[in-house]
């Protein structure tokens, strides 16, 4: 196993590479290239095998890959063999999809808590869920072994939910608030900007149209 940090950008990757091997092993095949990964991936066949060198040395020269094999390797190496408790931070519309979206469920992401501020939402049915008062925040991290949180709120709150998270011991933030936020050392947070990825579709139509 790898003893040096690996790019978040490699850890993609791996992501990426994972569904589409999903894909292989749901259609029944047992093997493929590292050319056919790379394709599908939008990538190069160099590009997949160093990845994959990161972390150990995968397939054999003129056979491939092993699907089955690489998937469950790979689904080792992103964590994916266990299940994550999460709690989802904000009750608004974006959170009440992310709640729906039964890939969180099937990757071992379990949603086992939402809560937010508002008094109108407090006490509401999201499902099997029941919306809770972010005030008992703490509480409900620790009673509900909160592995990861998701937070989407807006700008204003989310440094002051963010310090709370990290000082009741959550060391995971997905953090949709439009907001750069200040986490101590060790804490890993990703951020999601959905006006971000606009824009940059917004470039990238600008210049192919240029082109």
């Amino acid at each position: 196993m790898h003893t040096r940090k690996i790019a978040d950008s490699t850890v993609r990757r791996l992501a990426i590479y994972l569904r589409f091997l999903e894909e292989f092993e749901r259609h029944g095949a047992d093997t493929l290239s590292s050319e056919s990964l790379a394709s599908r991936a939008g990538t190069t066949s160099a590009q997949v095998r160093k990845d994959l060198s990161f972390f150990g040395s995968f397939g054999k020269r003129g056979l491939g890959y092993d699907v089955h094999a690489l998937a469950g390797q790979i689904r080792n190496i992103l964590g994916l063999t266990r299940r994550y408790r999460v709690v989802l931070v904000g009750a608004g519309r974006l959170a009440g999809a992310l709640v729906q979206y039964a890939e969180f469920g099937a990757r071992g992401f379990d949603i086992v808590s939402v809560v937010d501020q508002d008094p109108a939402k407090i006490g509401t049915r999201w499902g099997d869920l029941t919306i809770a008062d972010v005030a008992g925040l703490e509480r409900i991290i620790a009673q509900e072994r909160i592995d990861i949180a998701i937070l989407v709120t807006p700008a204003g709150p989310a440094q002051a939910l963010v310090d709370r998270l990290t000082t009741s011991g959550v060391t995971a933030v997905l953090n949709f608030a439009p907001v750069q936020l200040h986490v101590p050392a060790g804490i890993d947070v990703k951020n999601v900007n959905l006006a971000v990825e606009l824009e940059t579709l917004s470039y990238a139509i600008q210049h192919r149209d240029a082109s």
